[in-house]
């Protein structure tokens, strides 16, 4: 049972008289003294005391209508559901006449998905009671649900001749009509209203259609008509800005959205969507053509509401994807600051801080929002992305030790700690360490290839333990046979291992995956042809590599003059 509909029931109730028609078995003052005391107790949610005095009741007088009611009210609130049900359907049978034991029967039905019998109840309610408007509504919403739009149509008839047309019926029928694929006739009756009566809301939704079907002069002239009715009208604002956007009507198209981003009407949410959504999706031309235009729209929004964080967000990744990063930095500090215990505002700022390559701030932000969010350790790995960068290895090995203290026992976490520090021991040049903390990391992933392949090209460096670092290396290719990377690290193994024919193939494949836009990787490739005594497809590869080397490969240059000399000989 459903306990929030419940409770609506139950304040409802609470609004009945205390005494109710149709009590024609006990009569008297002690009788009514009874129900008014168990509605008391029922009022002060002492359920156990009301159902006690009710039971007194129909134990002495099984026809009391009303004390039936109030014992399935108990039942509800006990969410004993078959004895509600028993009670609202005796004090209906006592009195059929009492619309609120039958409409509250009929509830039940619904709140306990019976369709079937809700609607019959509802349909036999109308019949007694038809100038029940919130009845017709409930029927209509019921018809529809299961898919029985003809008649939730033919109910909205009915409505509309007992109360006449309003523009919720209006738009129901547009709504019912839609859900038949009749588009063309939903249409139709919208304009057959709008003759007659007129509403922003239906005008903007004609326009909708009309630019729909690439109308836009029409839809312009009933977006006109709608702004006409309320000029700050927000839908009718959009809708007419997004069609001057959509022909090219700049001029035009930032005047609208001007007024629209100043409204006061539309939420803050609706205008930041919006915005985001131009600055997302529309061509970078007309963003940097524009830029003054967007720049005042971007500032006013945020003006008007400087604490919205959707709207700090939207400014923020605005002057980022224009490349403008204080700005960008600025408004996502502002974010944090107005929203000091939001995680996602907190998080936006991290990323963007690493994106940025701002290291220190991304060092010192982490940690402020990790102390903030203690459980989020992923904060303190972005810290150590900002350590790394700042070449501070050792607060990098400190992080990774908190996130073993605060995490043991998430995988994924102690995974990457025990692979950071793996790498940074080796860049201190600490080998031992780094293998041992690669073990462990394998120990708890044994398949993590990124460690397998680190740990196997490492030790291909070294010349130590080939046969083991050819093991873990061949897991790698097996996994990603197009990662360059890993093509490397094996095909350099077998070179090592002194097998430069089989070696050879790897590196060809790497080639077409990536493998010339890696110094390391050519020179590895040209190494194992001068092997190979290819000589010419060798210095083709060094060539390469050396117009890209940037300080890679250190020795470069005065190794591929010993080889060319050697070719010589």
């Amino acid at each position: 049972m459903n306990r929030n509909l419940i409770y609506i029931i139950l304040s409802l109730a609470i609004l009945l008289p205390a005494s109710l028609s149709g009590q024609s078995v006990r009569e008297g003052a002690e009788s009514a003294n009874m129900i008014i005391t168990a509605v008391e107790r029922y009022n002060e949610r002492d359920i156990d005391g009301a159902k006690k005095i009710l039971q007194q009741i129909i134990a002495e007088d099984s026809e009391n209508d009303a004390a039936w009611y109030y014992m399935a009210l108990c039942a509800i609130a006990g969410n004993d559901v078959e004895m509600a049900e028993q009670g609202f359907r005796m004090a209906s049978e006592l009195d059929p006449d009492n619309f609120w034991y039958r409409y509250r029967l009929a509830r039940l039905y619904s709140m306990t998905s019976r369709p079937e019998l809700t609607v019959d109840m509802y349909e036999k309610l109308l019949e007694d009671f038809p100038k029940k408007s919130d009845l017709y509504f409930d029927l209509v919403e019921m018809y529809a649900a299961q898919r029985e739009y003809q008649k939730a149509l033919d109910t909205l008839k009915e409505i509309e001749t007992v109360f006449g047309m309003t523009e919720s019926i209006a738009m129901y029928r547009f709504n019912l009509l839609r859900m038949l694929d009749k588009q063309e006739e939903a249409f139709k009756s919208l304009e057959e209203y709008n003759k007659e009566y007129s509403s922003p809301y239906v005008l903007s939704t004609l326009a909708d259609y009309q630019m729909s079907m690439y109308n836009d002069s029409t839809a312009l002239a009933y977006y006109d008509e709608a702004l006409d009715l309320a000029p700050d009208y927000a839908p009718a604002l959009l809708g007419k800005a997004e069609t001057l956007r959509l022909t090219r009507k700049y001029e035009e198209y930032f005047d609208i959205l001007d007024r629209y981003v100043s409204g006061m009407d539309s939420p803050a949410a609706a205008k930041s969507d919006y915005l985001m959504a131009v600055v997302q999706r529309t061509d970078p031309k007309f963003i940097n053509s524009f830029r003054p235009q967007l720049d005042s729209v971007i500032d006013k929004a945020v003006g008007l509401h400087p604490k919205d964080s959707l709207m700090l967000q939207t400014a923020a990744v605005y002057y980022y994807s224009t490349d403008r990063k204080d700005l960008a930095k600025k408004h996502f500090k502002a974010n944090v600051e107005a929203w000091p215990e939001s995680f996602a505002s907190a998080a936006n700022y991290i990323e963007f801080l690493m994106y940025a390559e701002e290291w220190e701030d991304l060092s010192k932000e982490g940690r402020a929002a990790f102390d903030k969010f203690p459980q989020e350790t992923a904060f303190l790995e972005m810290a150590s992305v900002g350590d790394y960068n700042l070449e501070a290895y050792d607060k990098v090995l400190d992080i990774c030790t908190k996130v073993l203290e605060v995490a043991p026992k998430d995988s994924s976490k102690t995974l990457r700690a025990w692979s950071t520090m793996g790498d940074i021991y080796h860049q201190l040049g600490d080998d031992k360490k780094a293998y041992k903390a690669y073990d462990k990391a394998l120990k708890i992933n044994p398949d993590y290839i990124y460690v397998l392949n680190n740990y196997a090209y490492y030790l291909s460096v070294e010349g130590k333990k080939l046969k083991k670092a050819y093991n873990m290396s061949k897991r790698t290719i097996e996994a990603e046979p197009d990662n360059a990377t890993y093509l490397d690290t094996f095909g350099w193994i077998l070179y090592l291992q002194g097998k430069p024919l089989e070696a050879k193939p790897f590196f060809k494949h790497a080639m077409l995956y990536g493998g010339k836009d890696s110094v390391v990787i050519m020179d590895h490739y040209a190494e194992v042809l001068y092997a190979l005594k290819e000589y010419d497809l060798a210095m083709v590869y060094w060539n390469m590599a050396l117009k890209k080397n940037a300080g890679d490969v250190p020795d470069l240059e005065e190794r591929v003059e010993l080889r060319k000399q050697s070719m010589k000989k």
